[in-house]
């Protein structure tokens, strides 16, 4: 099994209170956290090759949480993506599971709720993420 922190869980919110509550809670799980306000700076932050989980808000202003997500999906079709969201939008949640995502959420969420979909989410997705990071290798 793989060290819990060398595995990074990124969240993408442009609500500060919530970056730190999922950098907050991702460390006490022994992940390593890093935290964004858009998907522009994490796009552009070169971490995406190293990311085993990413968690992202719906709305955001410029590159929203659905066009992330397709973006991601070029790169790492297998990374897990899990949503959160305050806005209850049946529609945006379909495309979102539709288009892959691992799970959605509503904020508030509880912080064992999104903490079980991170550990689910690394659990299901280990071999695929090691098979991935390897093709990119070579």
């Amino acid at each position: 099994m793989t060290d819990q922190t060398m595995q990074i869980v990124v969240g993408v919110d442009d609500d500060i209170r919530i970056r730190e509550a999922i950098e907050s809670l991702v460390e006490s799980a022994g992940f390593t956290p890093l935290v964004f306000p858009s998907a522009e700076e994490f796009l552009r932050s070169g971490k995406l090759l190293e990311t085993s989980c990413l968690i992202t808000d719906v709305r955001m202003a410029g590159i929203d949480g659905l066009e992330l997500q397709r973006r991601v999906r070029f790169d790492r079709p297998q990374l897990p993506v899990i949503f959160i969201s305050g806005h209850h939008d049946d529609a945006v949640r379909r495309k979102a599971l539709e288009g892959g995502a691992f799970a959605f959420m509503y904020k508030p969420f509880e912080p064992g709720d999104l903490l079980g979909a991170v550990n689910q989410a690394m659990s299901d997705c280990s071999d695929v993420r090691t098979s991935e990071v390897q093709e990119k290798k070579n």
